[in-house]
C-alpha cells in the first residue's frame, strides 16, 4: 500500500496536449490553481480542434446533447459525450473519450481519458485521473464548512493555500453512488470505495474502501 499525493505517483498522462500540465507540479494540488490559465496557453496549439464559442473548443467526434452549457476556458476532448443538462462552468479540460452526465455540474477540473461522471456528479476544483469512475449522486465538496484553506495531511501537513479544493482521484479509481468526498480527499490508483460513504483524507492505491474499513485488493 502507497498514500502519495505526487501527481507522477498518481497519474500516467498520456493525452499530449495535457503533458505539460502535469508534468509541470510535483504535487497534485497544485495543477488545480492553475487550470484556466493553462488552458488559455494551449488553445492556440488545438490544431484538431474546433471553436464552438469564444473560448470553447470541442476535439473531434464530440456528442452535445440538447441543455448543455459550456462557459468558457474550455477544452472538450475527443469522442466525449455531454449528456442532457451539463452544466461546464468554465476552467474545465478534459482528455478523450469522457462521459460528462446528465445535470452534471463541472467547474475549474480536469478529466483525463475515459472518466465517466455520469449522473448528477458535482465536480468542482479536482483532478480525475484516466478511467475514474463517480456513481450516481456523488459529490467532490470543495469547500470546508469554515471557509478556510485545505491542507492535505501525510507525512507531513501540506498547506495548500486554496480555499477551494475538491478530489483528486488517480488513475482508475471508483466511488460508489451517493458518496462524498471532502474537500481535500485523495483516493490512489485503483482503489475502489463502496457506495453511500463520507469519504475525507488521503487513501493508498489498490485498496477497497468499505464503510468500517479498508482491504488490500487481491
Amino acid at each position: 500500500m502507497s498514500k502519495s499525493i505526487k501527481t507522477s505517483d498518481l497519474f500516467n498522462v498520456k493525452t499530449p496536449y495535457l503533458i505539460n500540465l502535469f508534468s509541470s507540479y510535483e504535487y497534485a494540488y497544485e495543477i488545480v490553481k492553475n487550470i484556466g490559465d493553462y488552458i488559455l496557453k494551449i488553445i492556440p496549439t488545438l490544431t484538431e480542434f474546433t471553436q464552438l464559442k469564444e473560448g470553447v473548443y470541442i476535439g473531434k467526434n464530440v456528442k452535445i446533447y440538447s441543455g448543455v452549457i459550456i462557459e468558457p476556458p474550455a477544452v472538450i476532448g475527443h469522442g466525449t459525450v455531454l449528456r442532457v443538462g451539463a452544466f461546464i462552468r468554465g476552467n474545465v479540460i478534459t482528455g478523450e473519450n469522457c462521459v460528462i452526465g446528465n445535470s452534471s455540474e463541472l467547474k475549474n477540473c480536469v478529466l483525463l481519458n475515459n472518466v465517466q461522471v455520469p449522473h448528477y456528479n458535482y465536480v468542482g476544483d479536482s483532478v480525475l485521473g484516466n478511467n475514474t469512475h463517480l456513481g450516481a449522486g456523488t459529490v467532490c465538496s470543495n469547500l470546508k464548512l469554515d471557509g478556510s484553506n485545505v491542507i492535505l495531511r501525510l507525512d507531513k501537513e501540506y498547506s495548500t493555500n486554496m480555499r477551494k479544493l475538491g478530489a483528486i482521484l488517480g488513475d482508475n479509481a471508483n466511488v460508489g453512488s451517493c458518496s462524498i468526498l471532502n474537500p481535500g480527499t485523495v483516493l490512489g490508483k485503483n482503489s475502489v470505495a463502496y457506495s453511500g460513504l463520507t469519504l475525507r483524507g488521503i487513501y493508498d492505491s489498490d485498496v477497497i474502501i468499505k464503510p468500517n474499513e479498508i482491504i488490500k485488493k487481491e
